[in-house]
């Protein structure tokens, strides 16, 4: 019975993996996308996406039923519930990546903002490819000096999205509503992406130590919820 429930513990872990690193394979591609204006990648990004959806579901309905055939407690149990969440907050974060590539296939054959503003949300959009690709290898090792990096990039990504801003609201800027809009959008689903990795970065530290990064519990935190 018991190796039974290993076994679907380790089933559990390995599909949350898979689901990390598709959500970062989107960001990856949606960065291309908006950088080259690249309409095959955009398209891949957004079809790609239902595989992520069909991943949180799997992991719910894994983590479900551990939670009533098995009954796990203690450090089992952290590692169910932390899975169940990880999983929702990576599907939101496979969302975003879906969300810039929508604007990137929408402003086809031209890029979707122009000059230095594109070259400014082309560089935040790379730099959330990196978080993600931090977050799926944070969450297949579980090495927490992974934890930190995410949070550097995250605060880089924050400083870039507050340059758009910027941008937006310097009238010597010649932009069209069109493009005020999708600049905005673009800051905040790149943001937001960040966001919801250090979201992952803790509640993988709670999973490995049972704690948040300052000895709190890290669901006492910002609402990530929004998308």
């Amino acid at each position: 019975m018991r190796e039974q429930f290993y076994q679907q513990m380790n089933q559990l872990a390995e599909t949350l993996v898979v689901e990390a690193k598709a959500a970062a394979k989107a960001m990856s591609g949606a960065a291309e996308a908006l950088r080259d204006a690249n309409l095959t990648k955009a398209e891949k990004v957004i079809d790609a996406d239902r595989k992520i959806d069909l991943l949180e579901r799997t992991v719910d309905e894994m983590g479900v039923s551990l939670l009533a055939r098995q009954a796990p407690v203690a450090s089992d149990l952290r590692i169910v519930v932390s899975a169940l969440r990880l999983s929702a907050t990576l599907e939101r974060m496979g969302d975003l990546a879906r969300h810039v590539a929508y604007i990137a296939r929408g402003r086809y054959p031209d890029v979707a903002v122009p000059g230095d503003v594109h070259k400014l949300l082309v560089t935040m959009a790379d730099h959330a490819a990196a978080v993600g690709k931090n977050v799926a290898e944070l969450v297949e090792t579980r090495d927490l000096s992974l934890a930190a990096q995410i949070v550097e990039e995250d605060d880089v990504l924050d400083d870039l999205h507050a340059k758009s801003f910027q941008i937006v609201l310097d009238d010597s800027q010649e932009l069209t509503r069109q493009e005020i809009v999708d600049i905005v959008l673009l800051g905040r689903y790149l943001e937001r992406y960040g966001d919801h990795a250090v979201s992952v970065a803790r509640r993988m530290n709670f999973l490995v130590k049972g704690l948040g990064n300052d000895g709190s519990d890290p669901f006492a935190e910002v609402d990530l919820t929004e998308v």
